[in-house]
């Protein structure tokens, strides 16, 4: 069958699995998509389009993810995924592998440098880094994924770099893509920006009352008019003994500030390797706000007023911690 898009995820996993199908299918034309937009069907979605790294939709003609939740959210739908064509494996840690492997056990013949790529795309979407050393270290993924993370002007600057870089990445390797005057121009923008986004974190980290022991990191950016550029993850190089980084950030409508809440977590390098059981992703879900992997997870509350927000943040924040010590 022919297709005639794909719609994928606008981070460095959507962008390396759009590659790799863009490669083996012959499509050129890319649409970009959060999760929320897919759920919300504010996308156009048929038959004819690849849909990668994100929830699956009404329709579409191949589906390719690696998210739990989307595994659970099929099953209300009453959705059997091995009914879909493509592949939905939420033992993979990026949607890059899954695509990868889909087509390799297929026999396609994929190009040597589509391992390295993808093998770089499991380490940065699942966060897999031991120490702060090897996170800080500037692989040649590492610094692809810095040219995304760069601010734009506006949403249809990112969207055509986006673009861009699909094409970057399914026709030379990380080296290659490297070398384009526009992502190199981006990952020196966004080293500029890292160092800002260090100096205000260190005025933003918070611990909550029960957390004795500086377990997690708490970012709460609900009082801002504006939404601060930060990640979350450099609260590490502040706070290097910490276990979990949290942010709780209020959403935006345009440029209208909403009552509504984002609330992102990941693990942090201490906890790679080590027996812990903890599940940031089982955690979004066990709270029915959102989902994401072990390592790394997100979700949403919908409040109505600023009196319901702080009321429904305080518990998330409470249900969280009490979630994160039940698990061992």
């Amino acid at each position: 069958m022919d297709y005639d898009r794909i719609i994928t995820h606008g981070d460095f996993d959507g962008v390396v699995s759009g590659a790799i199908c863009s490669f083996v299918l012959g499509v050129d034309t890319f649409i970009f998509a959060g999760p929320g937009a897919i759920t919300r069907a504010e996308v156009s979605i048929g038959p004819r389009d690849v849909v990668c790294d994100l929830p699956y939709p009404l329709e579409c003609g191949l589906w390719f993810d690696h998210h739990p939740g989307n595994r659970e959210a099929l099953a209300l739908r009453g959705i059997d995924p091995a009914g879909i064509p493509g592949r939905l494996d939420g033992t993979k840690p990026s949607a890059a592998r899954v695509v990868f492997e889909y087509y390799s056990e297929r026999g396609t013949d994929l190009p040597a440098r589509f391992a390295e790529t993808v093998a770089e795309t499991d380490t940065i979407d699942s966060f897999d880094y031991r120490t702060i050393d090897e996170w800080l270290r500037e692989t040649p993924g590492k610094l692809v994924d810095m040219s995304l993370k760069a601010q734009f002007p506006g949403p249809r600057e990112r969207t055509k770099f986006l673009d861009s870089l699909v094409r970057l990445v399914r026709d030379g390797s990380l080296a290659d893509v490297l070398t384009d005057a526009t992502v190199a121009g981006n990952v020196a923008r966004y080293r500029d920006e890292e160092r800002r986004m260090i100096e205000f974190l260190r005025k933003s980290i918070a611990f909550l009352d029960e957390d004795a022991s500086h377990e997690l990191i708490v970012l709460d950016f609900t009082a801002h008019s504006r939404p601060p550029r930060v990640l979350k993850n450099l609260a590490y190089l502040i706070e290097p003994d910490a276990l979990a980084a949290l942010t709780v950030s209020p959403l935006f409508r345009g440029d209208r500030k909403t009552t509504d809440i984002s609330i992102s977590m990941s693990l942090s390098m201490n906890m790679t390797d080590k027996p812990h059981g903890k599940d940031i992703g089982e955690i979004m879900r066990t709270l029915d706000i959102g989902d994401g992997h072990v390592g790394a997870a997100a979700g949403m509350i919908r409040c109505a007023s600023k009196d319901e927000m702080l009321r429904k943040k305080k518990k998330a924040l409470a249900d969280i911690w009490k979630l994160w010590k039940a698990a061992k």
